[in-house]
């Protein structure tokens, strides 16, 4: 048996394809978990993300830009029809779209962050807590993921998604205290500079191996180092009395 307990649990990760997403989703599996394996364009790195998630546990492969209104929606519904039930969201994607100077930021890529990393969000939650609601034994867990630029601000033009950042921590602790008394938690994982296909398209090796040496590990993090913090949440036997906190994962880089 998992000694997180999470055996059979029916978990949505969005954006699982790759980066913290795809470790989290291997995660899961490995503990038994039956794991809706979302994706948007990735569809090659998602069935191995599956077919990996299948060695110990289920697993459903979903498409969708969860940008685009009405998908948060449809992916939960289809998680139900696959597995009957939902336990556990996880709301992973989103995107630092591009680093601009603020006098260069256009209105469509305001929206564009907005919809992918605050819009999503909301909606995905207002499904999940639909769902948590009308199915039996009541409860139900939500994992939303912020990042540390939402208490720091973020490297040189990231204010747009810091902001939506600190957003996800806000609505998540708001949010907790609205339905923790239905028995459903929700709570945020807040990961630090992580090696991912995202910070090496916005991020400069040089950066990175300038923000290493302010690390006291010494190291950007792995997916990987993410993925205990998701597992410990998702469990209730490990976290039955968290609720509406904010995990962060970053090396030392900041301590609140």
């Amino acid at each position: 048996m998992s000694s997180f307990e999470i055996t059979g649990k029916v978990c949505l990760v969005t954006g699982a394809s790759r980066g913290i997403g795809a470790a989290l989703a291997r995660g899961l599996g490995a503990n038994g978990a039956s794991v809706a394996v979302h994706y948007r364009s990735g569809r090659a790195e998602a069935e191995a993300v599956a077919a990996d998630v299948e060695r110990g546990g289920k697993a459903l492969l979903l498409q969708g830009d969860i940008a685009e209104s009405g998908t948060p929606d449809r992916l939960v519904a289809e998680t139900v029809a696959r597995f009957g039930r939902l336990d556990i969201l996880i709301n992973n994607a989103g995107d630092q779209i591009s680093r601009v100077d603020i006098t260069e930021t256009s209105d469509e890529l305001f929206d564009r962050h907005v919809a992918i990393n605050i819009r999503s969000v909301f909606a995905a939650c207002r499904a999940a807590v639909r769902q948590f609601r009308r199915q039996p034994g009541g409860g139900g867990n939500i994992i939303n993921v912020s990042s540390i630029a939402a208490r720091t601000g973020g490297g040189g033009g990231s204010y747009l998604y810091a902001g939506a950042k600190g957003f996800i921590s806000t609505f998540s602790r708001s949010l907790a205290k609205e339905v923790a008394a239905e028995g459903i938690r929700v709570n945020v994982v807040s990961p630090g500079v992580i090696a991912t296909d995202m910070q090496g398209r916005v991020t400069s090796p040089e950066q990175l191996r300038s923000t290493a040496t302010q690390i006291p590990m010494r190291r950007i993090g792995e997916p990987d180092d993410c993925t205990g913090a998701f597992l410990y949440l998702c469990s209730d036997r490990l976290s039955n009395y968290v609720t509406g906190q904010v995990i962060e994962v970053n090396g030392g880089l900041l301590m609140p």
